[in-house]
């Protein structure tokens, strides 16, 4: 496998991607677009994301790592970044790797990790992708809820948690960015993020949804059965697996989680014969 960094043009400057390729000769057998997690979960999942970039490159799979507006080494701020922007960083990602990997066709996947999965999953159908859900979120609601809270457990340290989230959410009502856990978050952006939730991708497009449980005996979450009943119910081609392993998107230290990979890998391979 090969391995290069470079700039892709965007909307307010560049967006910093990393393209893991089959060996030359080799024939891609897909292509992947990495659609990251938000904020500190993005930052816990970066080794584990480009150990399965690296796998799946071996295996034949050309791999597009993308960090969005306002992410990682990508142009801006993460104040800078809105969720329209984000869709757009993803639809030109997914043309490039078109247009300049495999020119005479090869299947495309979207991996979406945590919130990534909700974007991978709003574009899906139009951009004809099957969709790779790594631990994914049902609801930006939710989720962007849970994120506002670690802004009052902050506040709880210091003694003044009263009408913490309150005061966020009358912020962004008023046009204005706030700051949680030491990321900026323009209203644009929590607007966007609050809206989305996992659609169902088009019938006939193959879903992967698999996640990590540290119990004895893993399962898949409550929300996720649910979720992938009614998908199936709507005609999606899911196929769903829970492994061992940590919470690599939230520990304290980095962490791999081995089956993981493996899992995918072999999904992958399923769908492809």
């Amino acid at each position: 496998m090969t391995a290069r960094a470079f700039f892709m043009p965007g909307e307010a400057g560049q967006r910093y991607c990393v393209l893991h390729s089959p060996l030359p000769g080799q024939p891609v057998r897909g292509l992947v677009l990495h659609l990251p997690a938000f904020a500190e979960e993005m930052n816990k999942s970066r080794r584990l994301v480009a150990l399965q970039a690296r796998a799946l490159a071996q295996a034949g799979y050309a791999v597009l790592i993308l960090d969005l507006l306002g992410c990682g080494d990508s142009s801006g701020d993460h104040g800078d970044a809105h969720w329209a922007a984000w869709l757009d960083d993803a639809r030109r990602a997914a043309a490039w790797l078109r247009a300049e990997v495999a020119p005479q066709g090869a299947p495309l996947w979207l991996w979406g990790l945590r919130s990534g999965g909700l974007l991978a999953c709003a574009l899906a159908a139009e951009l004809d992708a099957g969709v790779l859900l790594w631990q994914p979120v049902a609801s930006g609601k939710q989720f962007f809820q849970q994120f506002l809270r670690l802004k009052m457990a902050g506040e709880l340290l210091g003694g003044d948690a009263k009408g913490v989230i309150d005061g966020l959410r009358q912020a962004l009502a008023r046009n204005e960015s706030i700051e949680v856990a030491g990321y900026a978050v323009a209203p644009a952006l929590a607007q966007g993020l609050e809206a989305a939730e996992l659609l169902p991708p088009a019938p006939g497009k193959p879903a992967l949804w698999l996640e990590v449980s540290g119990q004895a005996e893993p399962k898949l979450s409550p929300v996720a059965q649910t979720r992938i009943e009614r998908w199936r119910s709507a005609g999606v081609a899911l196929e769903a697996r829970v492994v061992a392993g940590p919470s690599f998107w939230q520990t304290t230290e980095i962490t791999d989680c081995p089956a993981l990979i493996e899992t995918t890998l072999q999904l992958l391979a399923a769908c492809a014969a």
